[in-house]
């Protein structure tokens, strides 16, 4: 009965956040950036939660945590798929610099900070406390290219201009995933040993997904039937992943990469096939992740402004640096720091991921402060963006 709630939740709010009034900032300028990103879902599920409202109660969402598992596993097998290994060979070294210098900037700005914090001041044990200081960094070293996207399909940005800032965000993702491995490996089982064999199980679990899916879509034509292989597998792996209480989102990228390398033809239609799906599947985890939120975690209020700040000035520095690595290669925006303050919905698959395997009560400030920071940092970044804009207006009118 819960679950039905919650999908009948989920249609209804995507009814409401395709409202117009919503979507236009002249009316609503702090609602329709949350409701063009989503985040809108994220706040509803925090009310109907158990942090507030209790509609949803903490039994409910254990029995919905299957759910949760299949929406990070299509989550990790949409980014491995865009992991093309013929893409990324072709991009110059600089691109790759300057992903890792605007990611790693933001990365050693919060996790060093709120490290120290959590060492000296509150006395937590040094594995749990650098394992939840380096997930605070990853997911504030992701950005979203959402904005950038809008932007040059607005005609409001130079579209050469808004795919760099695309592509840049979509590198850093490798940053964020190869330290929620790390945090997993410290804090997910008794000791690093266990837990770096939990993170083997779970990218073996998703290779052999992967292959599996490879070798069923080989000979498909038909459009319907790699639908079906399709979503079978993306079932299988979330599934196979929250029976071994491994990671969903690791196991599924190390799918979606396989079948990127292996899958041959069947490939582009298959995540094309996917893709139908993606937002559907974000809404969802969106509004789940909102439902684990603690509204009243006094903790996390305290560390948010610090995170918020901190992750600004790293990305703007960040920006700044890795303008300097790859201005030469890349047609970036002035000022680019400014265009990767969104933060987007992998931030958010981290932290679920963490709630879910890490125990601890570090774990749950954690989730609250990225979660929140999450809505803020959207706020923010459709403000910020502005600033580049502003350029490309006047090169536009120099040029009428």
């Amino acid at each position: 009965m819960q679950a039905l709630l919650v999908f009948l939740a989920i249609a209804a709010l995507s009814l409401l956040a395709s409202s117009r009034t919503l979507l236009d900032p002249s009316r609503l300028p702090g609602v329709a950036p949350l409701a063009a990103s989503g985040l809108i879902f994220l706040l509803f599920g925090a009310l109907l939660g158990p942090g507030l409202a209790g509609v949803l109660t903490p039994a409910d969402l254990k029995g919905l945590r299957s759910v949760v598992a299949l929406g990070l596993g299509t989550a990790g097998v949409i980014l491995g798929l865009n992991l093309e290994p013929r893409l990324l060979r072709l991009l110059p070294r600089q691109v790759f610099t300057a992903a890792l210098a605007h990611a790693g900037v933001a990365f050693l700005f919060v996790a060093v900070p709120v490290a120290a914090a959590l060492l000296f001041a509150t006395g937590v044990p040094l594995l749990p406390a650098v394992g939840g200081a380096a997930l605070l960094g990853a997911a504030a070293s992701l950005s979203s290219g959402h904005l950038a996207v809008l932007g040059y399909r607005s005609g409001r940005m130079e579209r050469s201009r808004g795919l760099a800032v695309a592509l840049l965000t979509m590198l850093d993702d490798g940053v964020g995933l190869g330290v929620l491995a790390l945090a997993l490996v410290m804090g997910a089982a008794a000791n690093p040993a266990e837990g770096l064999g939990l993170v083997c199980l779970a990218l073996l679990l998703g290779m052999l997904c992967g292959a599996l899916v490879a070798f069923l879509t080989y000979a498909l034509k038909d459009p319907a039937e790699l639908t079906a292989v399709m979503l079978g597998g993306v079932a299988l792996v979330g599934g196979a992943a929250a029976y071994l209480r491994v990671s969903a989102l690791l196991a599924g990228v190390a799918c979606g990469a396989t079948l990127a390398l292996v899958g041959g033809r069947a490939v582009e239609q298959v995540a094309r096939a996917l893709g139908r799906f993606e937002r559907p599947t974000y809404l969802i985890m969106v509004f789940l992740a909102g439902c684990h939120l603690e509204a009243r975690d006094v903790n996390a209020w305290v560390l948010l402004p610090g995170y918020v700040a901190l992750r600004f000035v790293g990305k703007v520095l960040g920006g700044s640096l890795a303008q300097r690595f790859a201005g030469g290669v890349l047609k970036l925006p002035p000022k680019l720091g400014y265009a990767l303050i969104a933060q987007g919905g992998l931030a958010l698959c981290l932290v679920v991921q963490y709630l879910m395997l890490v125990p601890g009560e570090q774990t749950q400030p954690i989730f609250d402060v990225v979660a929140l920071g999450a809505v803020v940092n959207e706020v923010l970044a459709s403000r910020a963006f502005r600033q580049v804009l502003e350029p490309a207006r006047a090169t536009t009118g120099g040029t009428a």
